[in-house]
C-alpha cells in the first residue's frame, strides 16, 4: 500500500476554537484529547455525560480505505460549528448543561478518531438524542471535506456518509495528478466555498 508522497500541510498548530456560554467547538490537526473533552462539559447539575467518538474505518462500500484526510476553511467551519452547538444549547436549555465538539483535520489513519462530541445533560436519554442530532448537523452543515484514500487512489466527498464527491475530484495516487486544478490551487477547499466566504 503506497503512502502519501508529501506530508499534509497544516494551516495552524494546536487547536483553533470558539468558546461560548457552556459551548465549545474546535478544530485541530493533532490527535483528539477525549479526556479533555469530557472534562470540558462536566457539570454538578448533570446526571449524564454522553460521548460520541467517530473513527476512521478500513473500508467504504466494500472498497479498502488506507486513510482519511480532512480539509476545511477554518474560520467558516468554526462559525458553522459554533452556530450548531449554540442552537442546540438554546433549544435544549432545560436539559443540556454543556456541549463540546472537536473535529480533526489532515490525515486521520485507520482506527484513529476524527470527531469527538461530548455533552452533559440532566438524564441520559436526552443526552443520546442531542448527541445524535449534533452529529447529523455537523455532517450535514459544516464545511469540512473528506478525501478517502483507497488502495488505488483518493476521492474527495462531502463529510457525510454516502455523500457525493465535492467538485468531482478524483486523485490518482500513482499518477500524482489532481484533475481539478482550481481546487488544487485553493489548497483542497472547493473554490466556490472560498468565493462565497469572500462576498
Amino acid at each position: 500500500m503506497e503512502e502519501h508522497s508529501s506530508p499534509p500541510v497544516r494551516a495552524f498548530e494546536g487547536i483553533k476554537s470558539i468558546e461560548g456560554q457552556n459551548t465549545f467547538v474546535g478544530l485541530t490537526y493533532d490527535k483528539l484529547d477525549i479526556t479533555a473533552s469530557i472534562d470540558r462539559v462536566r457539570s454538578p447539575k448533570a446526571g449524564a455525560v454522553v460521548v460520541f467518538v467517530g473513527t476512521t474505518r478500513d473500508n467504504f462500500e466494500g472498497n479498502p480505505v488506507s486513510t482519511l484526510e480532512y480539509t476545511t476553511y477554518t474560520p467558516l467551519a468554526l462559525r458553522t460549528l459554533s452556530s450548531i452547538v449554540t442552537t442546540l444549547k438554546s433549544t435544549n436549555d432545560s436539559c443540556l448543561h454543556s456541549i463540546s465538539v472537536t473535529h480533526r483535520l489532515g490525515i486521520v489513519p485507520i482506527s484513529e478518531d476524527s470527531i469527538v462530541i461530548t455533552l452533559s445533560t440532566s438524564h441520559r436519554a436526552e443526552g443520546w438524542r442531542i448527541a445524535e442530532e449534533c452529529l447529523e448537523l455537523v455532517k450535514d452543515k459544516v464545511e469540512i471535506w473528506k478525501r478517502e484514500w483507497f488502495v488505488d487512489g483518493g476521492v474527495w466527498r462531502a463529510n457525510r456518509d454516502g455523500g457525493k464527491g465535492v467538485a468531482g475530484v478524483h486523485v490518482d495516487r500513482n499518477a500524482g495528478n489532481v484533475e481539478d486544478e482550481e481546487e488544487e490551487e485553493a489548497g483542497g477547499v472547493p473554490i466556490e466555498y472560498l468565493e462565497q466566504e469572500d462576498r
